[in-house]
This record gives structure tokens, sequence and C-alpha cells, in this order.
């Protein structure tokens, strides 16, 4: 019997496949704990449906990722930071700081641990700092560390 996986089912398959399994297996298992559907042409129909959706839905949110990707380019945030004698920098500015900064400034919230930082910015000046918005976008942050 055909049917059609509405969960993963371990050694069986993935959600949404199509699998064929004993008729006993199907009615007894599957089909009461609601893991699979019989594959009538009515449940592949919706099956692609759903699946053509979710697919115009990823395309949306990945346009809508590469257009605040590229609104955040062009923007900076500025955080400051405590300098001693010397030029000596007390501490670091870490990926939690320019969050803040960006939530205060630019009224973004972004995710610290989105951020790529290699390391702590512990100098004075401009750095750019890589921010995942999408699985497949990366935005670049321009920081700028200022002396308190």
């Amino acid at each position: 019997m055909k049917v059609l996986l509405l969960a993963d089912v371990k050694s069986l398959g993935k959600k949404d496949d199509i699998v064929n399994v004993s008729d006993g297996y199907a009615r007894n298992m599957l089909f009461p704990k609601k893991l699979a559907v019989a594959a009538t042409p009515k449940n592949m129909k919706d099956v692609e449906l759903k699946k053509k959706n979710e697919a115009r839905i990823e395309a949306e949110k990945l346009k809508e990722a590469q257009a605040f990707a590229d609104d955040l380019s062009k923007k900076s945030v500025t955080v400051g930071i405590k300098i001693g004698t010397g030029g000596r920098a007390f501490g670091s500015v870490s990926t939690k700081e320019i969050a803040e900064a960006a939530k205060e400034q630019l009224g973004v919230e972004l995710d610290r641990k989105k951020m790529n930082l290699e390391a702590p910015l512990r100098e004075l000046g401009e750095s750019t700092v890589q921010v995942r918005v999408h699985p497949k976008v990366t935005a670049n942050l321009k920081v700028i560390v200022k002396e308190i």
C-alpha cells in the first residue's frame, strides 16, 4: 500500500514522502498514530499545493531579507569604549553591545548570535561586522568605535 507520510518516521522516510508499506503496518500503526494517510490523488494534490505555497512564502522571506540587508549595509552604529592612558582600551566591544546600540540608534532588532565578529573590537575606529539576516543572506553593518 502506498502512503503519504505526515511526519518523519524513523527507518521509513521524511515528511511528505510517498512510501510503499504493508497494509497491516499502514492500518495498525501509521494511520491510528496519524503518521500517514493513503496516497490518494486528492492527498497528493494537497501536498503539492502545500509545497508550492511554502516555496512562495520562502521566496517572499528571502526577498524581504535581501531588502533588509541592503538597507542595513547603508547604515552604521556608534559604540563607545573607555580609553586609558597610552591609548589602551579598557575592555572591548562585543556583539551584545552592538545589538543594543543597533536597537537604540536604528530601531532594529538584531540577534547577537547571528553576528560574525572574529574578535572583540578593542581599537578605536571603524570596522565591519557581518550579520546573518537569513540563512542565504548576510549583511555588512558598519560599527564605529569612539572614546567615551
